[in-house]
């Protein structure tokens, strides 16, 4: 008698249902952080598998640097629409006026520091104690010292030499009061995983992960898309490519990649000939020095 086997997108599938289901047994006010990037959005399905027919124990957050590509906040308002769920948005514009903080200045001016003072007022203001994100171990060095139940202090920030073991699936949640507690439920995916699941549940996505022509600045190798965020000067190359992206942060760090890759087919293609990571090809902010990641980190960023 032949025995039904799950093959591995789908042991994939049941281990990230099964820590959204252990956030809502073991949390009071967790949030599945929504960007509107692919991770996100996948972790969205992984939720609506895990919880409908009911409601989503935790509303979808947006930290908004106001940089974003207009692609993909329309794809997050459309979606949450679609789907009845609540969807918050807190800006980082609003916090620089409030906290009075100083906007870092040059060509590629990125929000992305000042995202961590937005999300930890975000996480005050609910009293989240847990937030859900879609950081994958294969994307960055400093996202591999993670585990999947992240403990941050009352301060909001990560020790990578604190933390808890974590045996098989079992995951402990407690936490003392101010604590909060960072879930990375696809950790254990790989961006080809991640196309891999999307071909197979024909998950929709933001038509910039797909090629398109726009016009871009080729800048030390890289095509950044030419927006308001980014100061060009009389020298600057600017062309018009087919590119695409493979991942989406804000327009002022997020490079685009040349490519006819016009369907999933052919990006699972692509990023099975590829030799470096999504990150490693395209986040100019990650770029800024070896630890860049490890030290945001540490001071909150997810």
């Amino acid at each position: 008698m032949s025995r039904y086997r799950l093959d591995y997108l789908d042991q994939l599938e049941s281990e990230a249902i099964h820590i959204m289901r252990e956030v809502a047994g073991q949390f009071e006010k967790p949030a599945l952080l929504f960007s509107g990037g692919k991770d996100s959005i996948t972790l969205v399905h992984l939720a609506l598998k895990a919880f409908r027919p009911g409601k989503f124990p935790f509303p979808l957050v947006h930290i908004d640097t106001g940089h974003n590509f207009p692609e993909a906040l329309q794809f997050r308002d459309e979606l949450a629409a679609s789907i009845g769920e609540k969807l918050v948005v807190r800006k980082v514009e609003d916090t620089i006026r409030k906290k009075q903080l100083t906007e870092p200045k040059g060509k590629f001016a990125s929000r992305n520091a000042l995202q961590t003072y937005t999300l930890l007022d975000t996480i005050e203001e609910f009293g989240f104690d847990a937030c859900i994100g879609g950081a994958r171990r294969d994307e960055e060095k400093a996202r591999a010292k993670e585990r999947i139940f992240s403990v941050r202090d009352e301060f909001g920030q990560w020790n990578p030499k604190l933390q808890r073991p974590e045996l098989w699936n079992t995951y402990n949640g407690r936490i003392n009061k101010g604590e909060n507690v960072r879930v990375f439920p696809i950790s254990n995916w790989t961006e080809l995983d991640i196309w891999n699941y999307i071909k197979r549940e024909n998950i929709a996505l933001p038509s910039i992960y797909f090629a398109h022509e726009r016009e871009v600045l080729q800048y030390e190798g890289q095509l950044i898309a030419v927006s308001e965020f980014i100061q060009l000067e009389e020298t600057d190359s600017i062309v018009h490519k087919k590119v695409r992206y493979r991942t989406v942060g804000d327009m002022t760090c997020t490079a685009a990649v040349e490519s006819d890759a016009s369907g999933i087919d052919d990006i699972i293609r692509e990023i099975t000939a590829t030799k470096t990571s999504e990150r490693g090809e395209t986040r100019i902010d990650d770029k800024v020095s070896e630890a860049a990641m490890e030290d945001r980190k540490k001071n909150g960023y997810f």
